[in-house]
């Protein structure tokens, strides 16, 4: 699913972000991103999502390499992948349910299907009856579920998280972390850059160190 292969990432003025580093991923697999703050967790995830492109080596999901993708294709790319941000980046001003149907909207997705698409997602991640409500009405840990149901809604291959327990106490990172693995149980591939791995047991990690494959 997906393959780094000795990749490098560099921000001016001479920054390596990412250090000839090399890995492997499976199709339903998991993998968790740890490191120190700085270590290049976030770039990884980047350069996967296609927002960046490697300085050099070669990134490839799903056997296509991403540094041959044309800009046109970018957004074809990214209907196969979901994306939780730290940040969330919600839209504060739309309800739930247009918060989650907003990435169907602007792949062209017919109404009633989308409809049918964005309560399955809002039900999959417990807000099913929070749907009218404003995001500034959720709790911090709801907020991060409805990120997660906007980021499922288009039903991705791939699953990527940045950080997705930041900020949440112990019991709704818990919530949280359990409906990132109930996607995995089901074929999703999860790509996780945590500090939190202990709430992840038994999953296979991949320690940064300054952008260098430390672990």
């Amino acid at each position: 699913m997906i393959r780094f292969d000795r990749v490098s990432k560099r921000y001016p003025p001479g920054v390596d972000a990412l250090s000839n580093l090399s890995f492997d991923l499976d199709e339903a697999q998991m993998l968790l991103i740890g490191g120190h703050s700085g270590a290049g967790k976030s770039t990884l995830l980047k350069l996967v999502a296609g927002v960046e492109t490697a300085t050099s080596g070669s990134v490839l999901v799903g056997g296509q390499n991403l540094g041959g993708l044309a800009r046109a294709a970018l957004p074809y790319y990214r209907r196969r992948i979901g994306m939780v941000f730290q940040d969330q980046k919600l839209l504060f001003d739309r309800s739930a349910f247009e918060n989650v149907l907003l990435p169907l909207s602007i792949s062209g997705f017919p109404v009633r299907e989308s409809a049918s698409r964005v309560r399955a997602a809002l039900d999959k991640v417990g807000l099913g009856k929070r749907e009218k409500a404003l995001p500034i009405m959720l709790s911090g840990g709801e907020q991060q579920r409805l990120a997660i149901a906007r980021a499922v809604v288009g039903r991705p291959d791939l699953l990527l998280a940045d950080e997705p327990t930041a900020h949440l106490d112990q019991d709704t990172a818990a919530d949280v972390v359990r409906i990132l693995l109930e996607f995995n149980r089901v074929g999703v591939t999860l790509l996780v850059a945590t500090y939190a791995h202990e709430l992840f047991p038994g999953a296979r990690r991949l320690q940064l160190d300054h952008g260098r494959l430390a672990a």
